[in-house]
C-alpha cells in the first residue's frame, strides 16, 4: 500500500519507501509512494506569466512536473509548491500576493496527494534506499561509450545486478553496466569483468578531445579519467616533433598528436589494443603518420626507438629544430622500463637542448609521492633527477594512492655508451643542463603541488 508522508524532512519526503530496504532484485512497483504537496489552484490561461513570479515558491524537484491538470476542473491548473516553505496563505511574499492580486487569483493553498514512482528517484536516492544504511552508495561510473563501468566495494557486491540496472535505467545512452573484478593485467593492461545488466555487447566508440576511439572495452585499455592528460601531453608537442608512445593503447596520445603534424612511432604489446590502434589511425586519418608496433616496451625502446634516435641525434642533428619526447604511461611499471635509456646510443653526444624529454607515469602511495617518484625513477637511471625534473599530479586514484607523470630530459651519460661528452656540446654540469625547449618548461609544474 502506498504511504502518505508529510512534514517531514526533504531527504525523508521525496526518498523512496523505507520497505525497499535489501532488495536485491529490482521491483520497480516497489517505488510506489504518496507524498501531500501543497499547490495552488489558477485559470490555465495564466499560468504562464504567474511561475515567473512564483519561482521561489514553486516546487523544485527534477523529474516532477510543476504544474498539473485540475482533476476537478479542466478550466484549472495546479501549481506544485514547495512544502518546506509553503503551508498557509501566510507564506506568500508581499510581492507573490500582489501579482495573485493582479491577476485574481485566490491565493488560498490546497493539498494534493503526488503519487511517486520509480521513474521520479534519482539513482542515488534509489540505491541509498536499498542498500544497508550508513554503507558508501554507488552512484558514480566510468562512461565507455554505451558502457557504465563500475568499481563496487565488497559491501555493494549483493546488489551489484540491482546497482546495473539502476545506472541503464537512470542514464540515457548507457546499454550496458559492467564491473571490474580483479585488477588490471600489468601485461596486457586490460581487466576481467562481469557484466551486471543489460547487453553483453563490449564494442563501444568514443569521443575524446574530438577524436574517436573505437575497440573492444573487454580486451584493451581505456580510461576517460585521463582525457586531461591526454591534452596536456599534447599541447607539449608542436608540429615537427617526434613522439615515442611506449605503451600507446588504442592511441588516445598518438592521434592527436599526430594530428599536429608530429611524426608518430606508437607501441602496444597487446595484439587487441595493436588491433585497434591501427583501426583508429585510419578513423582519424592519421594512418599515414603514426607507425605502429606490437612489442615489449623494452624491445621497442632497445629496437625502433634507438634506430631513430640515432638518426635524430646524430651529426646532422645540430641541423634539427624539433623536439623529441616519450611517452611511458604504464603507471604500475613504467618506471621499470626506464632502465632500458642506460647506454642505448653509441656515438658521441648529441646537445643538451637535443635531448629526448620523457613523460614517465607512476602511481605513489608515499607522503611525499614526488619526491618518491623522482627517487625510484633516479635510482633505476643511476643518478639523481630531483634537480632537473619537473612533477605534474595526474589524478587521485584511490585513498593515499596517487598518478603522477615525471617529465625530465635524458642525461647524456645515461644515453650514451660513450660517455665522456663534447665540451663543444655542453656547456652546463651533468644533469643540471639547460633545457631550451619552450614546451617543456612551459609544463613545468611545481613539485610543491602534489606533495
Amino acid at each position: 500500500m502506498p504511504e502518505t508522508e508529510t512534514n517531514q524532512r526533504d531527504s525523508e519526503l521525496f526518498a523512496p519507501p523505507s520497505d525497499v530496504r535489501g532488495m536485491t532484485k529490482l521491483d520497480r512497483t516497489a517505488f510506489k509512494k504518496t507524498v501531500t504537496i501543497p499547490v495552488l489552484k489558477v485559470r490555465k490561461e495564466i499560468v504562464s506569466k504567474l511561475m515567473r513570479s512564483l519561482k521561489r515558491a514553486a516546487l523544485q524537484r527534477p523529474g516532477i512536473k510543476r504544474v498539473i491538470e485540475d482533476p476537478e476542473d479542466e478550466e484549472s491548473r495546479l501549481i506544485m509548491l514547495d512544502p518546506y516553505k509553503m503551508f498557509t496563505n501566510d507564506s506568500f511574499e508581499k510581492a507573490e500576493l500582489d501579482i495573485l492580486r493582479q491577476l485574481n487569483v485566490n491565493p488560498q493553498i490546497s493539498k494534493y496527494n503526488l503519487e511517486l514512482t520509480y521513474e521520479n528517484f534519482k539513482s542515488e536516492e534509489i540505491l541509498r534506499a536499498v542498500l544497508p544504511e550508513g554503507q558508501d552508495v554507488t552512484s558514480g561510473f566510468s562512461r565507455v561509450g554505451h558502457i557504465a563501468h563500475l568499481n563496487l566495494r565488497d559491501h555493494q557486491l549483493p546488489f551489484k545486478h540491482l546497482i546495473g540496472q539502476v545506472m541503464i535505467d537512470k542514464n540515457p545512452g548507457i546499454t550496458s553496466a559492467v564491473n571490474k573484478i580483479n585488477n588490471i593485467d600489468n601485461t596486457y593492461r586490460n581487466f576481467q569483468m562481469e557484466v551486471l545488466s543489460g547487453e553483453e555487447n563490449m564494442m563501444t566508440k568514443v569521443r575524446e578531445n574530438n577524436y574517436t576511439y573505437e575497440f573492444d572495452f573487454s580486451k584493451v585499455y581505456w580510461n576517460p579519467r585521463l582525457s586531461t592528460e591526454h591534452s596536456r601531453i599534447t599541447e607539449l608537442l608542436k608540429p615537427g616533433d617526434v613522439l615515442f608512445d611506449v605503451f600507446a593503447g588504442v592511441g588516445p596520445f598518438a592521434i592527436p598528436v599526430a594530428k599536429k603534424n608530429c611524426t608518430v612511432f606508437a607501441n602496444d604489446l597487446n595484439p587487441e589494443s595493436h588491433k585497434w590502434l591501427l583501426h583508429n589511425c585510419k578513423l582519424n586519418k592519421v594512418d599515414q603518420k603514426v607507425k605502429v608496433f606490437n612489442l615489449d616496451g623494452k624491445d621497442f625502446l632497445q629496437g625502433p626507438v634507438r634506430e631513430e634516435l640515432m638518426q635524430q641525434l646524430g651529426p646532422l642533428s645540430k641541423e634539427r629544430k624539433h623536439s623529441v619526447h616519450i611517452v611511458m604511461n604504464l603507471p604500475a611499471k613504467a618506471i621499470e622500463f626506464l632502465s632500458a635509456f642506460k647506454l642505448l646510443l653509441d656515438g658521441q653526444p648529441c646537445g643538451s637542448e637535443l635531448l629526448p624529454i620523457v613523460h614517465c607515469y607512476s602511481f605513489s602511495k608515499d607522503a611525499n609521492p614526488a619526491k618518491d617518484v623522482q627517487q625510484r625513477a633516479g635510482a633505476v637511471l643511476g643518478i639523481s633527477l630531483e634537480a632537473c625534473s619537473s612533477v605534474h599530479l595526474v589524478r587521485n586514484v584511490a585513498p593515499n594512492k596517487e598518478m603522477l607523470c615525471i617529465t625530465f630530459q635524458i642525461p647524456a651519460a645515461v644515453l650514451y655508451k660513450n660517455q665522456t661528452p663534447n665540451p663543444e656540446n655542453y656547456e652546463d654540469p651533468p644533469f643540471k643542463r639547460r633545457r631550451t625547449d619552450k614546451a617543456f618548461s612551459e609544463e613545468k609544474t611545481q613539485i610543491a603541488s602534489v606533495t
